[in-house]
């Protein structure tokens, strides 16, 4: 559940919201462009939540705390600055499942929710529901810009959204590493 609220929050008002919603308006092929996202939120769900597995059997439980609160301190500091707009993807001559699953992927990978379901799998220690609800949240956080365009980033308030989410994610990395140096 965390990765899913964490991954969710993460993705409002980022890239991987406005190029669903390009490729919503561009294609207007909704199945394949959501079987496209799903791939894409699947496939670095599912690396990110591995890799972070691999590395949680060399770390000590306030050690893995302390990457989790790496990540959420990454996450929000990311969420302070404004958004650059992705790439639209005007060139690519594939179709609508290969461009989005392709696009989503690449724009995606080390992007902030990445670090986030690697950082919850290293300090919960289960590679399985991390990356699932990571890749839940990915998914949802996209699909409402898919699906409802530009007039989703109209009622949408991407700002006070992301710096209430940078406050909120500063003070949970806040209070984890504080818990897991002993400090409190």
């Amino acid at each position: 559940m965390l990765a899913l609220i964490a991954c969710f929050l993460g993705e409002m008002g980022d890239r991987s919201q406005h190029l669903s919603m390009i490729l919503g308006q561009r294609y207007r092929q909704t199945g394949l462009i959501v079987c496209g996202l799903v791939i894409a939120a699947s496939a670095n769900a599912a690396i990110s939540a591995y890799a972070g597995s691999l590395v949680a059997h060399v770390m000590g439980g306030d050690a893995r705390n302390l990457f989790m609160a790496l990540a959420f301190l990454c996450g929000g500091a990311v969420m302070w600055f404004p958004v650059k707009a992705p790439d639209p993807l005007a060139s690519w001559r594939i179709g609508p499942l290969a461009t989005s699953a392709l696009g989503l992927f690449i724009l995606g990978f080390g992007e902030g929710a990445q670090f986030l379901i690697a950082g919850i799998a290293i300090a919960r220690g289960d590679m399985v529901l991390s990356a699932i609800g990571g890749a839940i949240g990915v998914t949802a956080a996209c699909l409402p810009a898919m699906l409802g365009g530009p007039e989703f980033f109209a009622k949408l308030r991407a700002k006070f959204i992301r710096k209430t989410g940078a406050i909120l994610f500063l003070g949970i990395g806040a209070g984890v590493a504080v818990h897991a140096l002993g400090l409190v």
